[in-house]
């Protein structure tokens, strides 16, 4: 792996992830936002915010793996959800888990969230762009 990510000490330790990653390697990949579409374009999860995190971080490892990579290459998370309040929080945690869980990585990245008022089509409520490193 390209990334080491680490909770330093001097500033909060937050369980859902980590606050800086160290990367090394020769190759950037920045990957465009993700949403809640199967590889067809389809919708995923219409009215299911953990659903569709889920799919978001499940296209990210897909375009990691087909670039000869994978989702622990990524060093940064920026997530965009749309209308965001804190009792959202467990949905998101949800659908990371399950997608950490079929992808079998640590998902725990450094991350920014940002809540907005819309997104590029009316039935998303999140999309996940990524930053990775590939030696």
């Amino acid at each position: 792996m390209s990334v080491k990510l680490v909770n330093p000490d001097g500033i909060p330790k937050p369980d859902v992830y980590r606050q800086l990653s160290i990367a090394e390697g020769s190759r950037l990949v920045f990957l465009a936002g993700q949403v809640a579409r199967d590889a067809d374009g389809n919708p995923v999860g219409p009215g299911d915010f953990a659903a569709q995190v889920e799919q978001a971080y499940l296209n990210i490892g897909r375009a990691m793996t087909e670039i000869g990579g994978s989702f622990d290459d990524v060093a940064k998370l920026t997530i965009y959800v749309v209308d965001w309040t804190p009792d959202k929080y467990p949905l998101l945690g949800e659908g990371v888990t399950r997608a950490a869980a079929k992808l079998g990585v640590d998902p725990l990245k450094p991350i920014t969230l940002i809540g907005v008022a819309a997104l590029g089509e009316p039935d998303l409520m999140v999309e996940v762009e990524a930053t990775a490193v590939l030696a």
